[in-house]
Formats: C-alpha cells, structure tokens, sequence
C-alpha cells in the first residue's frame, strides 16, 4: 500500500510470509477433500475471537490463523459431496485457481476501454451459453452477481422495451409467473413497483401456453410486460412447457424471460435437451454458472436475444462517462443493474477453455445419472414415497409416518454427526425431504448412505 495514502506499507518479508500463508492454504483446501463443517453461534465466536479489527492490526499471521482455525470451520463447505440441500456450489479446480487470479489483477471489468481482455473472455464464455439455448448469433449479455440481479435486470428490460412500444396512454406494468418461480421474480417485481399475477400451474405443475393464456385475456393482455418460464425450478426442478408459452408470447407480443438459474446448465447434457424445447425462443435468459456449471461464487450468465434493448434500457450517463457511452466497444455495465463489476466470469471461462466443453457435458450427465439412480432408490424402498418425478437433479420424497419434527431432527442429526447436509423443504404446507445433486464428485454411495439413515 502506498504510505502516502495513509497506510503503512508491509516489509517484503511480513508480504513474503503472507502470500506463503494463503497460497499454502489455498492449495491445500484445493487438493482436499472438503470437510463439511458446521455453523458456531455469534455468542461462542464472539467469546472464542473477540475484536480481530483493531487500530493497530492483529498481522497476517495471526489473521490467517483465525480464518484457517476458527472461521472456515465455522463455514460449511458447499462443494461436500453430501452437501445436498439448496443449490450446491461446486467449482472446478481451474476455476478455483483462476479465481485468485482475478482478485489479484485488479481488473475493472465493467466498460471495454479498461477490461478489453477481460471482457472477450467473458463473452466467449457467454457465446457457449447462448449457442446451448439456440439463441441468434446478436446475443450477447453479461455476468452478474446472481440469479436475483439476472432476473431484475432482464425484467427492468422488459419494461422498459414495452412501454416504448406501447400505444398511446397505455403503460404495462404486470409480469404473469407461476407459484414455482423463483422468489426473486416477486422481489423483482416488488423493486420495480409491478404486480406479479399467478399462473395456475398444469397437470405436470408447469406453466403452460393454455393457462397463460387465460390469465392474460383476464387481466388484460396490454397491461403485461413480460412472462417469466423456468427452467428448473429450486424446490422442484421443473422445466416449464416453454414452446406454448413462447408461442403464446409471440402472439401477444410479449417479451419471454427464462429463468434457468438452476436447471439450465442442463442444456449442455443431450440426455435431457428436448427438455428445454422452445428456450431459444425467449428474448432473455439467465444461469448461474456457480450452481451447476462449476463456477465459484457469485456468477449468474444474462443473456438478451437483442442486446441493444437491454442497453437502452441500463445504460447509466453523466459525464465522466461520456468516453465509454459514446463508444462502440461492448461495454458489460451496459447491460444490467450496476455499474461497479469484478470480472466474475474469468474463472468460468478459464475452466471452459482448460477443460473444454465436452467435459462440462460429461459432469452435468455424470449429476443426472447420480440424480437418476437416486429417484430409483426412493422408489425402491418402502418406507420411502417419490413426491412428483424428477425432471432433472433434484428429488422431493416423504419419508412415512415422518412429520415436520422428525425431518429437521434427522437433518439436524446428520450435520452434527458430519454425515451430510440435507435440510428438509416444504410444498403445499408439508415438510419433505429433498436432494439436489450438482456435484460430479457425489456418487451413489453417498445417496445410499444418506437413505440409509431414514430407515
């Protein structure tokens, strides 16, 4: 650091120390096989730590060691094999690595004038995504932090495009959903000020053309801005019938956004494509790579059909920033909420280009076989009961004669005794039980020795 500024710059041996203690860490957590941990209270981290921020510093050193013993420990690991609740979190080595990269090469990578190089990368890794959803070759988009600024940035898009399109004196301000869409798409709308109208959901509980459909004519269909389909819902990973949707998005002129957050890196496993039949037809649409593509955090892919409407809509103006908005260079924060951005896409693209692509599909099918031999368990034991088929990597199953005490007990039971990470979920006011398998290092035998504890 610069003394000028303040600070007091670190002596070349204290820095030496320093980067010897992180990179032997880092390399170590990389190699290993991740502990599960467990969570400490504020009371007991208080008590055992203390004030570690103080006037004159505690020191690498010794931060170091409060981090490698005290706190990640108190952090659980979401790359466990048997961490199987949520969404896990499972990068790659590549992208682990690279990731320490990025934070040490202060890279801007918000306009193309300060982070050309960044921004290419990014792009290439975001034209894979795109080629997998069949989306024209304009596409282009950017990588924000996660799904919630995806699905907010594309909505305040949509908006946007409609109310400029619209006639005279109309101004729409609805987006239709269905009760399996994410929370952030309420959130959004909450934001944005716009009335959120529930689809009801079709025999496979998807959202359908015949059901949207309907739900407009009721409402208005001019009042809408946009719909907003899943492809793989959290709780149960559902793909919505996106070719009646986008069709009947085409009819009435509105503009589709896909939510595959989750489910749509499933578009790299040819095993379950036709699944996301009419994707390429949405005029926005979003992954998070740090779910099921093996990015680390945070790392959400917003892609636009027509990237210059997005840019209408975000582009921010004052004028410092006249030499960046009056360039024709691609510039990321034109894109999305925010104008301050890491290069969070790096670490994704430096994995897609060391491993390739057709690993990445070999992971995802790897997940999906995983997913599929569990589905097959649950069924094969009695006292289990499969609460709908599984569309992709995630099971919601009962287990008989359980209430909602007896899941959290057991899943309570399992992290104390470090034997997996499963919290139960909830549907139509009843507790369940449920995986979600993302990580190609979970095997069978990890769903069989979690299964096995319900008997």
């Amino acid at each position: 650091m610069n003394p000028a500024s303040g600070y007091s710059r670190n002596t070349h041996q204290e820095l030496t120390d320093l980067l010897d203690a992180v990179t032997e860490y880092a390399e170590r957590r990389i190699r290993m096989l991740p502990p599960l941990d467990r969570p400490r209270t504020q009371e007991d981290l208080d008590a055992a730590l203390g004030r570690t921020v103080t006037p004159g510093g505690i020191g690498g050193s010794e931060a170091m060691r409060v981090f490698v013993d005290e706190l990640a420990p108190a952090c659980l690991s979401t790359d466990h094999p048997r961490y199987l609740s949520f969404i896990p979190c499972a990068p790659s080595d590549a992208a682990v690595v690279f990731d320490l990269v990025v934070g040490a090469s202060s890279i801007y990578a918000g306009s193309w004038l300060e982070g050309a190089g960044a921004v290419w990368a990014e792009n290439q890794a975001l034209r894979w995504i795109a080629d997998l959803a069949g989306l024209p070759e304009r596409a282009g988009g950017v990588f924000v932090p996660g799904g919630t600024v995806g699905n907010l940035s594309a909505l305040v898009t949509a908006r946007a495009t409609a109310r400029r399109q619209a006639r005279a004196g109309v101004r729409p301000w609805r987006v239709a959903a269905t009760a399996g869409a994410h929370s952030s798409v309420a959130s959004a709308a909450e934001v944005m000020d716009a009335e959120l109208v529930g689809v009801v959901g079709d025999a496979d509980w998807r959202l359908s053309g015949p059901a949207l459909r309907a739900t407009l004519e009721a409402h208005g269909p001019e009042t809408f801005f946009a719909v907003v389909a899943t492809a793989g819902t959290t709780n149960f990973g559902i793909v919505d019938d996106l070719a009646s949707v986008a069709q009947v998005c085409e009819e009435y002129g509105l503009w589709l956004h896909v939510d595959g957050a989750y489910g749509g890196a499933g578009l790299a496993a040819p095993s379950v494509r036709d699944r996301y039949a009419g994707v390429e037809r949405c005029d926005s649409f979003i992954v998070d790579p740090h779910k099921w593509l093996f990015a680390p955090f945070d790392c959400c892919a917003l892609l636009y059909r027509d990237p210059a409407l997005a840019r209408a809509a975000h582009t921010q103006r004052a004028g410092y920033l006249d030499v960046l908005t009056e360039a024709p260079e691609w510039n990321p924060t034109d894109y999305a909420v925010g104008l301050t951005r890491r290069a969070r896409g790096l670490p994704f693209w430096f994995s897609l280009a060391v491993n390739g692509t057709d690993a990445y599909t070999a992971a995802v099918e790897r997940t999906l076989e995983v997913a599929r031999f569990a589905e097959a368990e649950v069924v094969r034991r009695e006292h289990l009961e499969l609460v709908r088929a599984r569309d992709l990597s995630v099971i919601v199953f009962r287990r008989l004669g359980w209430g909602a005490d007896d899941y959290h007990a057991w899943s309570d039971r399992l992290l104390d005794e470090q034997l997996g990470f499963v919290v139960p979920t909830a549907h139509d006011g009843e507790t369940l039980a449920r995986f979600a398998v993302v990580n190609p290092a979970t095997t069978e035998d990890d769903i069989r020795a979690v299964l096995d504890t319900m008997s």
